[in-house]
Parts: structure tokens; C-alpha cells; sequence
């Protein structure tokens, strides 16, 4: 069982890990992936392949750009209103997919099996507590909308920000370079996202029964994912269009690339954010236990369907078989993991070993049990003759006449 842990909790070796996959992911190109750079229509209805390389931690920026686009409908037409990831049910299996995903892409290039995503737990944080060089960069010291030099975060291009320009070229984005990362954290519309979320609005939306309700949109009451997407106010779980809290308050604080949805992943913050949001999920999927069927099977916005296949995941995974515990897909968080359950996890891997070499241990202890018993045998056999030849010899010496004391000692073995 992988554990992914708070980023405050790793030792300065482990973040320093962190950062350096990071920055392998940003410079090694996808090995098994290419992005469509032309729309079908560009494409000659197929007969033009344009594809194009990209390296690997950009590969999962343009999903998540692809995966929110507007749809080109051909010639002027857009269809804007269409998100096959966010403001409706899949928003949390599809990032739960989404970060399973990239940890094992990152597992793949560096070799190492054991790594996991890092979060970031922001519930009442005064401020961006991950924005310093030694984490995920600092502020610029004389242009607040830019990192500081000292981070090689600064030195990093963002892509597929600039959904209004491929709207209007009805193009895709094609993965090419567009400046570097915008961040300019509490510098932000504060009417809308006053500060982070507090520990309480987080327990409350915990409360609520519901995973989905009512049009199953950003306009949903009482629905868990609506509430913690931040479409609904975190106190009450009425659906509020004029206030972001919670998960889209992160994203309304950072007051730069993560701030448009379909460029934030450019932000290496997001994976620290949405890891936590995960857990949040964990979380709820722990206290309500709910069944598979409580994911809506119908019903809900194009593309959100319990059935449904993901956009754009190959192979293809559907979004109810992510609406699951995170120890039946192979990891959990530390602050949620049940002591007995992490020390059965320490000894999971040496029962194992022991269940497949169970019948060598079982004929190892029956063949130790027989050569004991030989052995005992054999040492007992050998004093009890040892001491009846003692006994002959020692025999006269204890007789004594009956001139000496008129009395006998015998000893009788």
C-alpha cells in the first residue's frame, strides 16, 4: 500500500526528490503518448494525421486542457458550456484517475515504485504556505505576478492557456510554449474568495449525505462534490454562483495560471491541491460507505455518467470505477490511515513471501521435528547406558562391612 503524505512531512531529501521528479517529468518526453495538435476537421477527416511529442508532465497539462475545452463545432460554431471533467459528478474520480495516473507515469521514469503524490492540507492557512524556493517557488522580488529566480519553477513555460485565441482560430492547443508561470497568491478577487478554507467548512461538507443531487450541475444543493468543488456555500451547501470556496477557492487565491481551468495544471501546485481535495473525497467515501449505485447513472451533464468513459484517458476507464476507496486502487494518506492498518501494511509484504513459500516452511518443520526427535532419542539412549556402566563400577566402593558401622549404603538406579 503506497501512503502519499503531507509535503511538511517529508524530510529535506524527500522534497528535494519531489522537486527533481518535477523537473525530469518537465524535460523527458512521453514515451508512449502523442497530443492531436489539428482538430478532425484539420485533419481531412482523419487522412492528415498531426500529432505531435510532448514531454511528460506536460502531457497531463493538455489533458486537463482537452478534457475542459470548449467544443469546436466546425466553422464558427462553439459549444462552451460543456466540461467533461468539472461542475458535474465525474469531477472527483476523473482527478482521482488523473493523479493515479501521472504518480505512475513518474513512477516509470525515475525507477522508483514507491513514490507518491505529496499534499498540500491548506485548511486554515493564513497564507501560501508551499510558496517558498525550498518548495514550489517563491514570489518574484520585484514582479509579484512571477516566481523567484531562485526557483527553477521560474524558468518554466506554460502551455494551453489561451482558450479565447484557439477558440477563435477554432484550433487545438498544440502544446507550444506561452510564457512563464503566473502566480500572485491573495492578490486575488477577495468579494468573491474572502481567504482558504477553514477546518470546519471542510467537516461540514463532510456531513452532507449526499454525493450528487437535484441537475447534478454547478447549481446542485446539498450535493458533496458540488459543495467541495466550491459551487455551493460550505456552510449551508446551497449552490451560491457568486462565491468560490473551497477546492475553486485554491484556484481563485493562486491569482495566476491555476486561476483558468483549463491551464492550471501548468502550476505544479495543482498537484499538491488536488491531491488533498482526494482525500477529502477519501474521506467522505469512508464516513457513507456508499455503493457503486450511488454514483448517478444516468441523468447527469454529457460525459458524467456512471458508465461513461473518461476524456481523455487510453486505455479507457469508466467514471464509476473510480468512485472507490483509494486502498482498493492501491494507496492512501497518512493522516487518514488507521494505525492497525499501517502495521498490517508493514507486514503484508513478508506474509505474502511466507504464503508462497508456505509448503517448503511446513516440510522445513516437519523434517526439523523429525531430526529433533532422532537427536533427543539418541542422547538419552546414550546416558541411560552411560550411567548403568557407572553404576557397576561404583557399586563395591559404597559397600561398607559390617565391622566399620553394621550398616549398608546402596545406591539403586
Amino acid at each position: 500500500m503506497l501512503m502519499r503524505r503531507s509535503i511538511f512531512q517529508l524530510s529535506n531529501r524527500e522534497k528535494n526528490k519531489f522537486l527533481a521528479y518535477l523537473n525530469l517529468a518537465k524535460h523527458t518526453p512521453s514515451q508512449d503518448y502523442v497530443i492531436a495538435s489539428g482538430t478532425y476537421a484539420q485533419m481531412n477527416n482523419g487522412s492528415t494525421p498531426m500529432f505531435r511529442n510532448i514531454n511528460v508532465y506536460d502531457l497531463f497539462v493538455w489533458m486537463h486542457y482537452y478534457v475542459s475545452h470548449d467544443t469546436l463545432l466546425g466553422g464558427s460554431g462553439i459549444w462552451r458550456d460543456i466540461d467533461f471533467a468539472h461542475e458535474a459528478p465525474g469531477f472527483l474520480p476523473w482527478h482521482r484517475l488523473f493523479l493515479l495516473l501521472w504518480e505512475h507515469e513518474i513512477q516509470k521514469i525515475t525507477g522508483d515504485e514507491n513514490f507518491t503524490i505529496p499534499y498540500w492540507d491548506w485548511r486554515d492557512a493564513e497564507g501560501c504556505d508551499v510558496c517558498t524556493d525550498e518548495l514550489m517557488g517563491g514570489r518574484h522580488p520585484t514582479n509579484p505576478q512571477l516566481l523567484s529566480p531562485a526557483s527553477f519553477f521560474s524558468s518554466w513555460q506554460v502551455i494551453c492557456s489561451l482558450s479565447e485565441e484557439y477558440n477563435s482560430r477554432q484550433a487545438l492547443c498544440n502544446a507550444t510554449n506561452e510564457g512563464p508561470i503566473l502566480r500572485n497568491p491573495g492578490n486575488h478577487d477577495k468579494a468573491r474568495t474572502p481567504r482558504l478554507p477553514s477546518s470546519a467548512e471542510v467537516e461540514f461538507c463532510l456531513t452532507l449525505t449526499q454525493y450528487e443531487s437535484g441537475s447534478m450541475d454547478k447549481l446542485a444543493n446539498f450535493s458533496f462534490r458540488n459543495t467541495l468543488e466550491g459551487f455551493a456555500n460550505p456552510q449551508t451547501g446551497i449552490a451560491n454562483m457568486s462565491q468560490s470556496s473551497l477546492h475553486n477557492a485554491l484556484h481563485i487565491y493562486m491569482n495566476g495560471s491555476m486561476s483558468q481551468v483549463q491551464g492550471s495544471a501548468n502550476d505544479p501546485i495543482f498537484i499538491l491541491h488536488h491531491a488533498f481535495v482526494d482525500s477529502i473525497f477519501e474521506q467522505w467515501l469512508r464516513r457513507h460507505r456508499p455503493l457503486r449505485e450511488v454514483y448517478p447513472a444516468a441523468n447527469a451533464p454529457i460525459g458524467h455518467n456512471r458508465e461513461y468513459y473518461m476524456v481523455p484517458f487510453i486505455p479507457l476507464y469508466r467514471n464509476g470505477e473510480f468512485f472507490t476507496p483509494s486502498r482498493e486502487l492501491g494507496y492512501d494518506y497518512e493522516y487518514l490511515a488507521d494505525p492497525v492498518d499501517s502495521f498490517q501494511d508493514f507486514l503484508m509484504p513478508y506474509l505474502e513471501q511466507a504464503r508462497q513459500i508456505w509448503q517448503w516452511l511446513v516440510g522445513a518443520a516437519v523434517v526439523g521435528g523429525i531430526i529433533t526427535a532422532l537427536i533427543t532419542g539418541l542422547i538419552v539412549l546414550g546416558c541411560r547406558k552411560k550411567r548403568r556402566g557407572s553404576t557397576a563400577e561404583t557399586q563395591p566402593l559404597l559397600m561398607e562391612s559390617e565391622d566399620d558401622h553394621n550398616m549398608s549404603y546402596q545406591s539403586n538406579l
